[in-house]
């Protein structure tokens, strides 16, 4: 059926309502005017993004109105969409004058229209390109966005867009080569010198700089060629493509030099002090950035003095645990570094670390902090491999915060040192970015009867539990459809009996076998904290926990506790109570005996930061589990369907990066939002509190198997 234009007065009907003019008194009557001229198509576009912007500023929807009318004849769609989307974006970050001279200043916008319109935006690929990260060797490296491509060592910055090429896909491979270039740089040593200092001496220092970055290129580009050489072609396909000129004869040389697997930053040193003033740098390759020293030395720095307090906290867990607390001072134990091992490989996850002559078995969290240091320093100093002694051993170290906490509504802090997390606004149909500002927070233990009451409440239940977790553990899988085996598949041999009669070759694989496979799963449980869980459901929720961890030691998967809560978007607390290293042991005993009731329930940053704690851990199988008493819910305009849909946007997240997302709940009203969140088969609703405990592993045993 077809659809009319609007008239006038319809359309100053709906801007009214949306413009809220019996309050605004802003003048609507020459721009309904000029979109009754319009294609009913048009106004329905037009009318719709009001509607989106006017919800976050009815000022700004009123700009939009003031330049489109005018505008839509010659800007496309695309266009404008990506022009009120930034507009949106800065009025997040900088409020409403700063979002004003987006819109009025749209013809600068325009300029800039191609490249927005056929090249490739960081945003939109950027789980991608982490998962690309993430999967090369050495540190995991984050991505975040910039104006230009540069690395401090732990981010990788990256352009907004990239519009270079006609193709999206060949711009999609220039931040590949972006990205793998600052990777090599962390991986193969270039910022493990000070080359700050090395700088002071230099007589003309940025040209020094700029020899230096070319020369380690080519050493980069010959270790990019060895590690990624499917990535290393087409990287120079794009090359030739961009029109970036060949090596010349002394440049291929200086190629050839610095192309072994042994070369390192000191042989680019020695090359660029020959060198300097001698040779014509050639212009920067398309993904070679910028180096910041500044930025790098000081992350390293921080980083450096972090990692070696962390690795000797641990090694003295490793030892408490291994020769017994009451033995003596961890501290007196040296480990050692199989250090010709180390140099002959290239795999730091096979270091080997031994203690009396004996190799340790080293903790996942152990192994990414001395790849870290070994990336940073290309080796693990001997004073490392002491353990802590007791003036110095913190675990909570290398989590620390330089602020307070509990200071988060005090000066600027709201966002300094936070991780920081986008929003999905349902309203506006797109992420507000950089939006949540989350902590993680340590719970202080509370050593009480708790726990020992709870085992004695659940006495026979604990004990039938683990009886069912002993068995999911040693049962054996029945593989069907097999070349041989101890019984007959009944299916296949059917199969095989009615191929045989119509004149088809039978099948030969006629028999079952039973095969134990082990689990390689990782669990991570959510606990709504928020304050409407006070008193019983408080209580359900620990029973619940200290039931699971008891029966789950017996079962042996790999599962972490983590609690949330918050108040706005700039107090999103996560609380640790057990990561996924942590021995369950009577500090997390008393850790689960802290939770308590806390502020809100904003769920959405807690889904995603968990995600990616969850994302870090190498498991086959990855399940998030909530325990909530409802809906999502904040002081702010978090609450019905803004926090709904936010929630089911970051469940949807979890599940691209292969998360399998569960909730259980003690809502009754669950039944009418959790499917939507979660899907049909992925939530079970509690009818009574007090069952809580008793039905939370057996729901954990039916998904986990």
């Amino acid at each position: 059926m077809r659809e009319y234009p609007l008239s006038q007065a319809q359309i100053t009907e709906l801007l009214e309502a949306q413009l809220e003019i019996e309050f605004t008194f802003l003048k609507i009557e020459q721009p309904a005017k000029i979109i009754a001229r319009l294609t009913r198509k048009d106004q329905d576009f037009i009318l719709d993004w009001v509607k989106r912007v006017s919800s976050m500023n009815i000022q700004l929807a009123y700009q939009f109105i003031s330049y489109i009318v005018e505008a839509i004849a010659y800007m496309d769609k695309k266009i404008i969409e990506a022009w009120l989307s930034h507009a949106m974006d800065v009025y997040d970050q900088k409020g409403l004058y700063p979002a004003r001279e987006v819109i009025t200043n749209v013809e600068n916008f325009i300029q800039n229209s191609h490249q927005r319109t056929a090249g490739t935006v960081f945003e939109e690929n950027a789980g991608i390109l982490t998962h690309f990260a993430h999967g090369l060797s050495g540190r995991k490296l984050n991505l975040e966005e910039a104006e230009e491509a540069y690395t401090d060592s732990e981010t990788i910055f990256l352009p907004a867009i990239i519009g270079k090429l006609p193709e999206a896909e060949d711009n999609f491979v220039i931040y590949k080569a972006m990205v793998a270039f600052h990777w090599a740089q962390s991986r193969f040593g270039t910022f493990r010198l000070r080359l700050n200092e090395i700088l002071e001496k230099q007589t003309d220092p940025q040209s020094f700089l700029r020899l230096l970055h070319a020369l380690d290129t080519l050493r980069l580009d010959a270790c990019i060629k060895r590690e990624l050489p499917g990535l290393f072609r087409e990287m120079k396909r794009v090359q030739a493509e961009l029109g970036e000129p060949a090596h010349d004869r002394q440049w291929q040389e200086l190629a050839n030099e610095l192309s072994g697997a042994d070369k390192t930053i000191e042989h680019v040193i020695t090359l660029t002090e020959v060198n300097l003033n001698k040779i014509t740098i050639p212009a920067p390759c398309f993904y070679q950035g910028h180096i910041y020293l500044h930025k790098i030395e000081a992350c390293m720095a921080l980083r450096i003095e972090k990692e070696k307090s962390h690795l000797k906290s641990l090694l003295r867990k490793i030892t408490e645990d291994i020769k017994g607390e009451a033995t003596k001072d961890p501290s007196e134990y040296q480990y050692q570094l199989d250090k010709d091992r180390l140099a002959q490989q290239n795999d730091w996850n096979e270091i080997e670390i031994t203690l009396d002559g004996q190799p340790m078995p080293l903790p996942e969290q152990t192994r990414a902090i001395t790849t870290s240091i070994i990336q940073d320093l290309g080796e693990i100093p001997d004073e490392y491999l002491v353990p802590a002694g007791t003036g110095e051993y913190d675990p909570n170290f290398f989590n620390e915060q330089e602020e307070d906490p509990d200071d988060v509504w005090k000066g600027t802090y709201h966002e300094d040192g936070a991780f920081i997390y986008n929003e999905w606004d349902y309203k506006r149909q797109a992420y507000r970015k950089h939006w949540c500002a989350v902590r993680e927070k340590d719970i202080i233990p509370k050593y009480n009867d708790f726990v020992k009451d709870t085992l004695k409440k659940y006495n026979h239940f604990i004990k039938h539990l683990r009886k069912t977790f002993e068995a999911m553990r040693d049962e054996d899988k029945k593989l069907k459809r097999q070349a041989d085996g101890s019984d007959v598949d009944i299916d296949a041999l059917v199969e095989a009996l009615a191929d045989a009669k119509d004149g088809s070759e039978m099948s030969e694989r006629l028999f079952t076998r039973s095969h134990r496979a082990d689990r390689n799963i990782a669990v991570m449980f959510m606990i709504d904290m928020s304050g409407s869980t006070k008193g019983w459901i408080n209580d359900a929720e620990r029973e619940s926990l200290i039931l699971l961890a008891e029966t789950l030691e017996t079962l042996g998967d790999r599962y972490a506790i983590y609690g949330f809560s918050g108040m706005t978007r700039k107090r999103c607390e996560i609380y640790r109570i057990k990561n996924f290293d942590d021995a369950y042991d009577d500090d997390i005993r008393a850790r689960i005996t802290a939770i308590e009731a806390k502020d809100y329930t904003r769920m959405g940053f807690a889904i995603r930061h968990l995600s990616k704690i969850l994302n870090d851990v190498d498991a086959k199988t990855r399940i998030l589990i909530t325990l909530s008493d409802g809906q999502p819910d904040d002081y702010d305009q978090y609450r019905g369907e803004y926090g709904i849909e936010d929630t089911r946007r970051a469940l949807l997240e979890s599940r691209r990066d292969g998360i399998h997302p569960y909730c259980i709940t003690i809502d009754k009203e669950g039944k009418d939002y959790l499917p939507y969140m979660y899907g049909p088969a992925a939530y079970t609703v509690i009818d009574e509190v007090k069952q809580l405990p008793l039905k939370v592993s057996d729901i954990y045993r039916r998904i986990t198997t």
